[in-house]
């Protein structure tokens, strides 16, 4: 019998993450990626909770070990930059045993690629255009590529999914902004403070230098609930926008500006809550982000990870019946993610505080933790 041929678009985290474990149930995956390659930057992000054990089962905890970051501390400073909080984070994690781990996003998307490359065809600066299903199967078009037919197609494509938009509609009808906006970009220098991340507070703004591995990662994250919608693909405006609402502050903050100014590698988005009342019609389905985003402290690389062995099991222990596969599939991740998605204003408010009285609680409870996330 010949194995059963499934797309999935997105080689993040998400994506081959399910390829690795469909090759495993026997299926035959292919993994189509618009970027002409894997994203070599991006913001550390920890992989801890359900897909420490995913991981494991793929045998690339060592890997990630040896890539994890070296922060132990968080240094809390005031808008002009000084310190008004030291918190300890968690003591050896990703170290030993099986303690979360923090490695940056690049890292991660690298090694789970690398784990699943011999196992499934990757297509590299491709995209779908088309997708056409019926009963039995989904006839895809590419942008580059012949068109093809699968029997699945999964989208693990992210906030801004090319499947969901073909498949279940525009993405103004599941996506809700929440307001806050981020920007990141790599500083091409070593952190001042290698084992710290050092973050900069005002009311309703963050910067952050994160050491990241070698090589410094500066964040902005900002509450701007006046831009409710914007050019993805415009840089330029990214930049602008970034400047604008991180005027006055002082510390290291106009330096960091002018790296984001002339920088090629700027990432922004607006932090966003994908809310869908199915994951899945007919045979084409999602995966992470682009089924449920809920990323702000971390926790959306972790439950892709999840989610994506998840649906790799469901849809090998009902083959034949793509309905309850996918059914499945869903039950048991929404009850992963949707405690997650209700704590995301409740995360907001730790990390970007929208008042000055906010932002003095904050720091007065960093004084008190005995060791932070």
């Amino acid at each position: 019998m010949t194995p059963r041929s499934v797309l999935v678009s997105g080689a993040g985290v998400a994506g081959p993450t399910l390829a690795h474990w469909l090759a495993r149930h026997g299926f035959r995956p292919t993994v189509v990626e618009k970027a002409q390659g894997l994203r070599s930057s991006g913001n550390p992000v920890d992989v801890r909770g359900p897909a420490l054990p995913v991981a494991e089962a793929m045998g690339v905890l060592p890997q990630l070990r040896a890539a994890a970051t070296s922060a132990t501390a968080m240094r809390l400073l005031n808008a002009t930059g000084r310190e008004v909080a030291r918190v300890r984070m968690s003591a050896g994690r990703g170290r030993t045993g099986h303690r979360e781990v923090e490695v940056p996003r690049g890292d991660l998307a690298a090694v789970l690629h690398e784990a699943a490359r011999d196992e499934a065809e990757f297509l590299f600066g491709d995209s779908i255009t088309a997708l056409r299903q019926d009963e039995h199967g989904v006839d895809v078009t590419f942008e580059q590529a012949a068109p093809r037919r699968f029997d699945f197609v999964i989208g693990a494509d992210g906030l801004h999914s090319t499947v969901r938009h073909l498949a279940f509609g525009p993405e103004r009808d599941f996506v809700r902004p929440t307001g806050i906006l981020v920007a990141t970009v790599p500083l091409g220098e070593p952190a001042d403070h290698p084992h710290e991340v050092v973050v900069c507070n005002a009311p309703g703004r963050l910067v952050s230098v994160h050491p990241s591995r070698g090589e410094a990662l500066a964040a902005f994250i900002f509450r701007r609930p006046d831009i409710t919608a914007f050019d993805h693909r415009d840089t330029a405006l990214h930049k602008r926008i970034v400047t604008a609402s991180h005027a006055g502050l002082g510390w290291r903050v106009p330096h960091l500006l002018d790296r984001l100014q002339n920088t090629d590698d700027l990432y922004f988005d607006a932090v966003s809550i994908v809310d869908l009342p199915s994951w899945s019609r007919g045979r084409i389905a999602l995966l992470g982000d682009a089924a449920s985003c809920v990323s702000l402290l971390g926790d959306g690389s972790s439950l892709a990870i999840a989610g994506a062995r998840a649906l790799a099991a469901a849809l090998a222990a009902h083959p034949t019946a793509p309905a309850t596969a996918l059914d499945r599939y869903e039950a048991a991740h929404r009850a992963l993610v949707m405690p997650r998605q209700r704590g995301v204003r409740r995360s907001a408010a730790l990390l970007v505080p929208a008042t000055r009285l906010g932002l003095a609680t904050r720091n007065l409870a960093a004084r008190l933790l005995p060791a932070g996330p």
